[in-house]
């Protein structure tokens, strides 16, 4: 188990068992104080409003407590740092590029706010990239400047070197210096709402990575809206995906073996946290009944991307459904179609169609899979740099085309996966693989599975089960056949199973099911290249 996450379970537990009140944590950042909106422009950022709190403490880091006004100055004299480095008289980049690399602290908080400060569009990037990935981000963005904090000039050097960009290493006084006010005026008046804001980079599962591009107001329809509420309770949230609940879970076992500890730990979080929620990846029904057995709560699960921000959710309060993604949030719109056939007139056919009140189903409809479609104040505006990816992502009426097959019943909504790697089409059938892997991880020797389609001349695509095994625990295919009699259809049981050590997962503890294909079945013909089964 990594050792950060060892110490942020450790922490959690030492957090929730104090008598303090809770902040809201972002891993290093404590955010203590939320400011009331302050001016007309409900898109503008959160830093147009900080000097409304002026001396209240806004964020706690390893380096102290930092004020509202320690955090605008300290941001503003940066911003003016990039002009100067830009030759930028005016004060306003017009949407150039800013890459940053900063720990969780401060400096983050810093150098995105003078991203903003300074007009341009703010490119986080991360330090467990390699430099191959570091190098395609500054690249494909057309950042004019790199920002990192002290300790990431070393790794970032070489990079912008290569590139010809300049660098800017961050100063002691942005970690604690004393805020300054500056003395030439504010910051300019600025319509944000449809200005460029940030640039993240996608998980890269079906293909290289690109930049989703988001506009102030989109940030703001996903963060702001609730952060700036005076209204808004003290937030008490723990959100990780799947795969840390699994591996928090080997850590309790291991070290928490005691009745009274293990009575201790369920108490606390039900008394200190408010709620816990997986996303990112779709979370197997025994990592949901075992994390409410030690912790007395039922993961949230909803359903979001980098494109849309959170667009479905389960309840709150009310009952959740396991393997459902509940229901569209408010502001946001969904559809599920097909494509029409008949390629006349309507381009798609609608099966379903809801928002955060109610979904109307089409007669003859009813819970038939499709692509699901979503419009909302969060969607982005446009993938950089790519205008024809961007064009192919949109329905001709402005719907965002999310990639996903998902199907309304129980008056919920439900994913079947990446519609291109996800639904695997064999005999005839179409099979959901994150289906498959659900039901497979029930199976009582198996920790991880992925479930992928290995192209067939006779079938089309074999249902392939590549799986690691609890230790000293052995599985063949003939063993798992007669397992999965009782609980899945003859059509949907794996006809071949591969036995691995570890499946390789991104730090969103995705996998990236194509290189899996790739690496097995280099040819897509003949035997694979590991334990087959």
């Amino acid at each position: 188990m990594p050792p950060h996450v060892v110490m942020s379970f450790r922490r959690l537990v030492w957090a929730l068992a104090s008598h303090r009140p809770a902040p809201l944590r972002h891993e290093g950042i404590h955010l203590l104080h939320a400011a009331p909106a302050a001016c007309s422009d409900r898109s503008a950022p959160v830093f147009t409003r900080a000097l409304a709190f002026g001396d209240r403490v806004a964020l706690v880091d390893q380096h102290g407590h930092h004020t509202y006004k320690d955090l605008y100055h300290r941001s503003l004299c940066l911003s003016r740092e990039i002009c100067r480095l830009r030759e930028c008289a005016g004060g306003d980049l017009q949407e150039e590029r800013i890459s940053f690399m900063c720990s969780n602290d401060v400096s983050y908080v810093v150098a995105q706010w003078a991203s903003w400060m300074s007009g341009g569009i703010a490119v986080p990037l991360y330090r467990k990239h390699p430099q191959a990935e570091l190098e395609y981000f500054i690249q494909d963005s057309r950042s004019s400047v790199v920002l990192a904090g002290q300790e990431y000039v070393e790794l970032l050097s070489p990079v912008v070197r290569k590139l010809g960009v300049p660098l800017l290493p961050l100063t002691p006084t942005v970690y604690d210096g004393v805020a300054e006010e500056a003395g030439d005026g504010q910051l300019p008046e600025r319509d944000w709402r449809d200005r460029g804001a940030m640039i993240i980079y996608t998980s890269g599962t079906t293909g290289r990575p690109k930049g989703v591009l988001s506009t102030h107001y989109n940030i703001r329809a996903v963060v702001w809206e609730k952060f700036l509420s005076s209204e808004t309770p003290r937030i008490n949230v723990f959100m990780a995906v799947p795969t840390i609940y699994t591996k928090l879970m080997d850590y309790y076992d291991k070290h928490f073996t005691q009745p009274h500890v293990q009575d201790f730990v369920r108490a606390v979080c039900e008394e200190k946290i408010r709620l816990m929620v997986s996303g990112s990846a779709a979370l197997p029904l025994p990592v949901l009944e075992k994390w409410k057995n030690i912790t007395g709560h039922t993961l949230l699960e909803r359903y979001g991307m980098t494109e849309i921000g959170m667009a479905l959710s389960n309840p709150l309060t009310a009952a959740r459904l396991p393997g459902s993604v509940g229901t569209p949030l408010p502001g946001v719109e969904v559809r599920i179609v097909s494509e029409n056939p008949q390629k006349e007139g309507y381009p798609y056919i609608l099966h379903a169609e809801g928002n955060e009140k109610e979904t109307k189903v089409t007669p003859g409809f009813k819970e038939k899979e499709g692509e699901l479609l979503v419009r909302g104040p969060s969607v982005f505006r446009e993938y950089w740099d790519k205008p024809e990816e961007t064009k192919n992502a949109f329905t001709s009426d402005g719907w965002f085309k999310t990639g996903d097959t998902a199907v309304f019943k129980d008056g919920r909504y439900w994913i079947r996966g990446r519609t291109s790697v996800d639904i695997i089409k064999s005999g005839g059938y179409k099979i959901s693989a994150l289906e498959v892997e659900r039901l497979l991880l029930a199976h009582p020797s198996i920790t991880d599975v992925a479930v992928i389609g290995v192209p067939d001349m006779t079938w089309g695509q074999r249902v392939t089960a590549v799986v690691t095994l609890q230790e000293g625990h052995s599985l063949s295919h003939r063993e798992l056949k007669e397992w999965a009699r009782d609980v899945m259809a003859p059509y949907v049981v794996p006809s071949e199973l591969l036995l691995v050590e570890e499946i390789p997962r991104n730090q969103m503890g995705k996998v990236n099911k194509r290189d899996l294909v790739r690496h097995f079945y280099p040819c897509n013909q003949g035997a694979p290249k590991a334990g087959r089964q």
